[in-house]
């Protein structure tokens, strides 16, 4: 003989399993609540522990020098230390890969310069990290104007005396170059003039510098940073600016465009700082709150401009907006220049 369920037997299972299914949903709503009351409560909480600022250049160079400066007034203020961690190499690659696979807690962040975020992908065929996936902008900081420098007594005298030996000498002139940046400055200058130049490059502004000092380049294309005490000494020379108007330090600058006749020629290095995606919104809110505070006190504007950085202010929306405008410039840029880094 076979037995058969009855109808209320199987609404009463139906109606255990149901109870069983409220009671997860209820269960797993719970745990996400706690989940999000413990973020609040760390983001809250935050900083709580040591910040470390990821700058990929050696020390010495725009980036480090304006964000050490940064890092100072954080320190004071918040204080827990801020430390900035040089980690130079491979175009920057090697210090936005780091910040990419860290938490997103705020504790590990990255002051990137333009190259990171709107070059690379350009320039390799892969990379590491993707510049809009793995990264919360957290504010525009810097603006470096890039300039012309060349030894103060064999060099150039200017910008068209620069291109007068290039042509006369083809291939026999060089010029160094630091970041992705520079480099691409002087390749568009080389394919917009015509010139036959040798392209040097080096791991950052410092041993570009360096690379002008000892005579192995005729030229550099860098920020001002690190120029400026041997300028001042009388060893190097700038010989134009590559943007729109003369660094704050440099007043009087002769304008590239203007000198070369490349008219549409404006160039600048920006830097910014980012975190991980996933940064709780209100930890990247004081951040950014906290890089303009900093960058609007006279004193560190003038110790900024003293050293050819320029301050910056932008919401985390309009720097994320600046990122996808330049990559797109740069891309088209690098699309016509025909340069590969794989």
């Amino acid at each position: 003989m076979r037995f058969f369920r009855s109808a209320p037997g199987r609404r009463s299972v139906r109606l255990a399993l149901d109870g069983r299914r409220v009671l997860s949903a209820l269960a797993l709503a719970s745990t996400m609540a706690l989940g999000v009351d413990a973020a609040q409560a760390q983001a809250a909480a935050w900083p709580a522990r040591p910040i470390r600022v990821i700058v990929p250049f050696p020390a010495g160079g725009p980036s480090d020098v304006g964000m050490r400066l940064i890092a100072q007034k954080m320190t004071d203020n918040w204080g827990q230390q801020v430390i900035v961690d040089n980690r130079p190499g491979a175009n920057t690659i090697i210090g936005a890969e780091a910040v990419a696979r860290a938490p997103a807690d705020g504790y590990t962040l990255l002051f990137a310069i333009d190259s990171t975020l709107t070059m690379n992908q350009h320039l390799y065929a892969k990379i590491p990290y993707d510049p809009v996936r793995d990264f919360a902008p957290v504010s525009l900081a810097l603006w470096s104007p890039l300039i012309m420098v060349v030894d103060a007594v064999t060099g150039p005298a200017s910008v068209k005396d620069l291109m007068a030996r290039a042509r006369a000498n083809p291939g026999k002139l060089s010029y160094g170059a630091g970041t992705l940046t520079t480099q691409l400055a002087g390749e568009q200058f080389k394919r917009l003039a015509g010139l036959d130049i040798v392209t040097v490059p080096y791991k950052g502004s410092p041993p570009t510098v360096q690379g002008l000092l000892s005579g192995d380049v005729t030229f550099i294309v860098d920020g001002v940073t690190s120029s400026v005490p041997h300028i001042k000494t009388g060893k190097l020379r700038a010989i134009a600016t590559m943007g729109s108007k003369a660094p704050t330090a440099m007043p009087g600058l002769p304008i590239f465009a203007t000198e070369s006749g490349l008219r549409d020629f404006d160039i600048g290095v920006w830097l910014g700082l980012v975190a991980p995606t996933g940064t709780p919104a209100e930890i990247v809110t004081r951040l950014h709150q906290e890089v303009s505070r900093i960058l609007a006190l006279a004193d560190v504007r003038d110790r900024l401009n003293a050293v050819g950085l320029e301050p910056m202010q932008a919401t985390p929306a309009e720097f994320g907006a600046t990122i996808a405008r330049e990559s797109a410039r740069w891309g088209e840029l690098i699309r016509q220049t025909g340069m590969r880094l794989d």
